[in-house]
């Protein structure tokens, strides 16, 4: 029983293990604070005193303080960069300019093999219906051919959306999965940039 996580010790470990892997490296106090809400360094050092006791932390030199844990150690060997573009709204059609925001580390196993991809930030609401919220990460393929029911990221007419790509009536139709949003019916031009192959989410208290 003295190795049983408590809630709260929980959370944290967690939280560690998703920056180390997205990062490569692991939080700082300040950091750990933000996401938890304290101002307080000693709320975070008596948990992380606790996770050293149960063996599932252990300390390193630096203001970062906490080595790897092992898992992500071993995902890390077989991850790669994905590059970060530019918010893409899953609502209405907006100008956009596509532009690398940052990179974030994946695991081999996140992404299709032997395909180009990177990643999207999703603002907007118009997909719930289908999973996706606002604040996701999308894995958007490059070089998948979009199939009826797919969830694409396009230009349209000129700006960027994230839809479901459909066909109506032999014409092509980026359909909202929420009722409170329209369909986009391209007008002039369409390009879709990469077929959604999967969604990265952080939680938050």
């Amino acid at each position: 029983m003295e190795n049983i996580l408590t809630e709260k010790q929980e959370a944290l470990l967690n939280f560690i293990e998703e920056y180390q892997l997205a990062n490569g490296g692991s939080p700082t106090i300040r950091e750990m604070k933000e996401y938890f809400g304290v101002s307080s360094d000693n709320s975070i050092l008596k948990l992380l005193r606790a996770l050293e006791s149960k063996g599932k932390i252990e300390k390193d030199e630096g203001h970062r303080g906490i080595k790897l844990l092992s898992n992500i150690k071993e995902k890390l060997v077989n991850s790669f960069e994905l590059p970060i573009l530019g918010t893409i709204p899953a609502g209405r059609a907006v100008d956009a300019t596509e532009h690398v925001e940052g990179y974030m580390s994946v695991g081999a196993d996140m992404v299709m093999p032997n395909r180009q991809s990177f990643l999207l930030k999703v603002s907007g609401n118009s997909m719930i219906n289908a999973g996706i919220h606002e604040g996701d990460l999308l894995f958007v393929c490059t070089d998948i051919t979009p199939k009826v029911g797919d969830v694409v990221a396009a230009l349209v007419d000129g700006q960027s959306t994230v839809k479901t790509y459909i066909e109506r009536d032999g014409r092509v139709i980026l359909q909202a999965e929420n009722p409170e949003y329209e369909d986009i019916y391209p007008e002039s031009s369409l390009c879709v940039q990469g077929v959604v192959t999967g969604l990265y989410r952080r939680y938050k208290r």
